[in-house]
């Protein structure tokens, strides 16, 4: 009995690539210029490191896919970031055979920060990022499109949740900057010279949903608190909501506990001690650290990279545990 038991654990069992192929691609966005978009995918082909911006990553470019069912995680990254801002994260879960499609949000990224307060550009962009991988990306035929899941950081936490289902309401920013004038996000506007009443500007049917994210990952998520009970009721998904213990950008509790707090299903919640906002990014190497510090540098007794292993795993596990 034992050897049968054994021999149906290895059928039971998922078979994964050996290694992860890699590509960049543009998908329609309307009538503006195409999205750029960085996609990790399950391969057999020997990988080999390559630059990617930065960093280095370990990846067979434009290789042949792997596996067939495969379940899909779409990425968005935080204000003033890029495709490749969780590079690392996007690899665990294509080793654990999941395709992750990552995008650079159009008016907000390093080099473009045109729309950043123009908020609802972002689920709208991260729905034509589903609808590309489901129906046109080159290996569609090998997705599962009731396996489709979604991560997000700050910015992208924000996104997600509206994706997922939230409906925000801006015009809590005004008075939430008149009472809290010293956060980073109000000294950003004001630097900026912003309206802090813009949220006239926001079309009725701006808010666009994807009732195809069955779960959702999110990390440090920004304006939280213009959510609240009722603006989060819609998120049915389950989320997996991580918080930075010293996050000086986005203090609590106005963000990660007003999202937990309001969610119509208690999140799995997790606090990591010592980290800040950046520590969810993956690790610098010495140049970027000196280009950008402020993204970079960590607490003396927080090690990034050893967090980014637990965090990962903990990643793909949740997505494998929801998207079965």
């Amino acid at each position: 009995m034992a050897i049968v038991a054994f021999l149906l654990a290895l059928v039971a069992a998922p078979v994964f690539a050996a290694d992860v192929g890699f590509e960049e691609v543009k998908i329609p966005n309307g009538a503006e210029p195409p999205l750029t978009v960085g996609i990790w995918y399950p391969t057999n082909a020997p990988a080999t490191s390559h630059a990617l911006a930065n960093f280095t990553q370990t990846v067979a470019p434009d290789a042949p896919i792997a596996g067939n069912r495969l379940p899909l995680v779409v990425m968005s990254h935080g204000g003033a970031g890029w495709y490749g801002g969780h590079y690392d994260t996007a690899i665990a879960l294509a080793q654990a055979g999941f395709v992750a499609a990552a995008l650079s949000h159009a008016g907000d990224t390093f080099d473009d920060q045109s729309g950043v307060l123009q908020l609802w550009r972002r689920p709208a962009q991260l729905h034509r990022l589903v609808d590309y991988m489901l129906d046109k990306w080159r290996w569609h035929g090998q997705l599962d499109a009731a396996r489709v899941g979604a991560f997000g950081f700050s910015n992208g936490g924000f996104t997600v949740l509206v994706a997922a289902g939230g409906i925000p309401d801006l015009s809590k920013i005004g008075p939430f900057c008149e009472t809290q004038p010293d956060q980073d996000l109000c000294e950003a506007l004001q630097h900026a010279g912003v309206d802090l009443h813009f949220a006239a500007q926001v079309p009725a049917d701006a808010w666009v949903h994807d009732p195809r994210i069955r779960a959702a990952v999110i990390a440090a998520p920004s304006f939280g608190f213009a959510f609240g009970r009722a603006g989060l009721s819609g998120v049915r998904a389950p989320v997996q909501l991580w918080s930075a213990a010293d996050d000086r950008h986005q203090p609590h509790p106005y963000y990660d506990e007003a999202v937990r707090d309001d969610l119509p299903r208690a999140p799995e919640y997790h606090v990591i001690a010592n980290a800040g906002h950046y520590d969810f990014l993956p690790p610098c190497d010495a140049r970027l650290s000196r280009l950008r510090p402020e993204i970079c540098n960590s607490l003396p007794d927080f090690d990034r990279a050893a967090f980014h292993e637990h965090f990962n795993a903990d990643v793909v596990q949740f997505f494998r545990a929801m998207l079965p």
